[in-house]
């Protein structure tokens, strides 16, 4: 393939180039190798990100023995779970953008010929498909695997367990010396948050695009095996650049078909909707809720792991990871496209099995029979809304009750804590959209508290914000059009009665349109929250959240 580095190195008139490049230590023959950029996104702050250092040397001990010369170079990796329930989770989605346009900056200003891309986290991982789509150079991708599940009295938690546990704790449930407890061990160490989570969602979605090694989605982060997956990656990169194996001819209509059936047998985060929109605007291809919608309805939802079933992420690895559930869904998906491996995912997936049926269960055995995603439209969300149904009881599927209208998500925790909301009753959390926000911040802390205060089964929430991959329970989110842009939310009074019908895929306000006319009519959009910096920037451009929040 071209090297694209040579435009920074040949030449006499590149000797001042070359001098800087000398400084570093390289060499003559250096010179003659293909560049490689290790992107990483190691962060102190981050326990996703912080072991990350490890992997990249592993990486570039790769790259060396591959032939290649590798130069490491950080971005930002911002935590979501650290950012939760306060005005710092406004910057989360956001970041989402800028470390893409990092990316791309970083790796152009220094024409690399090809790049390895070292993330785990919610958004970076996404931020990282963009970028990689944005720059179509030969690249690979280590996600930086699972934490291992916490530990409580023999029971094995996942991190919305805190959250719940206040909840409880509040209603007796738990005592103090319970809570502190449960605090202490459920975060043992590095890695993702244990659980079907964005972050895991979005890792899991990177190996079946075949922008990953097999087994780099579940492998986790203490593991010996990720280091191994590490350094394979940096050799591997090598050979993508001699065959010129670019993006573009990995990741077309039916790489998205695939993550988008993937997600749905996962149970996966409804983040994944949002970002898979943004990776299909970088590529060009259309893409629509519709197809979401259509793909769940015929894929059935057949992995036991939390925050929708029993075990943590490491109950999915021991059963054979990735590979072992799209062996159960073979025709579902398109098996002749191509992976980093150079192989087609068919030729990857041959001799898979399922080493344990009881986390992923059978076709003929679902734990439900649709995805673990749908998409509800109606005179609420003309635009769209989307919900994880596979983290819906049974009991609340269908449900109509008044409306409980907050215009904060603090508002609104502050009377779920408070005792002050009825089963029964709708909540109704608005101007939290992608521009109301700013930045559609996630709701874990309401719904979390809904758990925890045993209303999972009797309240429902709505919101043109949107939810943690960890959440469960009757929870709407991505409101389209958002209360910000005068959509029907924005018009809800409390008592409204609203109607959620999930096996109908619908979402409606049951107040005449006469009235919601004359409603209209008086309602003018608030100013911007916020004045000046990225935020503002972001909130006068991103678009909807039916269009991935661009």
């Amino acid at each position: 393939m071209e090297k694209r580095s040579n435009l920074v190195i040949q030449g006499d008139a590149r000797a001042a180039n070359r001098a800087l490049l000398r400084s570093l230590g390289l060499t003559d023959r250096d010179f003659e190798k293909p560049f490689i950029g290790v992107i990483n996104t190691w962060s102190e702050i981050n326990p996703g990100h912080v072991h990350l250092r490890g992997l990249a040397e592993a990486a570039k001990v790769g790259i060396r023995t591959g032939g290649g010369v590798p130069f490491e170079v950080n971005t930002i990796a911002l935590c979501d779970g650290i950012a939760q329930g306060h005005l710092g989770m406004r910057r989360i989605l956001p970041s989402r953008n800028l470390i893409a346009d990092s990316i791309e900056l970083v790796v152009d200003a220094n024409r690399f010929d090809a790049i390895v891309v070292l993330a785990s986290c919610d958004k970076i991982v996404p931020a990282s498909w963009m970028a990689i789509a944005r720059l179509d150079i030969p690249a690979i991708m280590i996600t930086g695997g699972p934490m291992m599940p916490g530990r409580f009295r023999g029971e094995q938690l996942v991190l919305p367990a805190a959250r719940e546990a206040h909840g409880r704790m509040l209603r007796g449930e738990v005592t103090r010396e319970d809570f502190q407890e449960i605090e202490l061990n459920l975060c043992p160490g590095p890695g993702s948050c244990s659980m079907m989570g964005t972050a895991n969602s979005t890792s899991c979605l990177t190996e079946v695009m075949g922008l990953s090694l097999p087994g780099c989605g579940t492998a986790h982060a203490i593991e010996a095996k990720k280091l191994r997956i590490a350094r394979e990656s940096g050799e591997q990169i090598l050979r993508l650049w001699e065959k010129g194996l670019k993006p573009s001819k990995i990741l077309g209509i039916s790489a998205l078909k695939n993550a988008i059936t993937a997600s749905m047998a996962f149970g996966g985060s409804t983040n994944t909707v949002l970002h898979l929109l943004a990776l299909a605007n970088e590529l060009d291809i259309p893409l629509s809720l519709e197809t979401f919608d259509e793909i769940s309805r015929r894929t059935p939802f057949i992995c036991n792991v939390k925050p929708s079933g029993k075990f943590p992420l490491l109950g999915l690895e021991d059963a054979g990871g990735v590979p072992a559930v799209l062996n159960e869904l073979l025709d579902l998906l398109d098996l002749d496209v191509l992976t980093v491996t150079g192989n087609t995912l068919r030729e990857n997936l041959a001799g898979v099995k399922n080493q344990n049926p009881q986390v992923i269960l059978s076709r003929q055995k679902p734990l439900r029979p649709e995805g673990g995603i749908a998409i509800l439209r109606g005179s609420l969300a003309p635009g769209g809304a989307v919900v994880k149904q596979s983290a819906v009881s049974e009991k609340i599927m269908v449900h109509t009750g008044p409306a409980r209208v907050f215009d904060t998500e603090d508002s609104a925790r502050e009377a779920v804590f408070g005792d002050q909301i009825k089963p029964g009753e709708i909540i109704v959390i608005r101007y939290e959209g992608p521009k109301g926000g700013p930045g559609m911040p996630e709701m874990l802390s309401v719904t979390a508290a809904l758990v925890g205060m045993g209303l999972a089964e009797s309240v429902s929430l709505v919101t043109d914000g949107r939810f943690s991959g960890s959440t469960r329970g009757p929870c709407i989110g991505h409101i389209v059009p958002e209360a910000q842009d005068g959509g029907p939310i924005a018009l809800v009074k409390n008592g409204d009665l609203i109607q959620i019908d999930i096996p109908q895929r619908r979402l409606d306000l049951l107040v005449a349109a006469e009235e919601l006319e004359r409603r209209k009519k008086t309602w003018s959009p608030p100013p911007l929250k916020v004045s000046r910096g990225y935020l503002k920037t972001y909130a006068e451009h991103v678009s909807s959240a039916d269009k991935g929040c661009i």
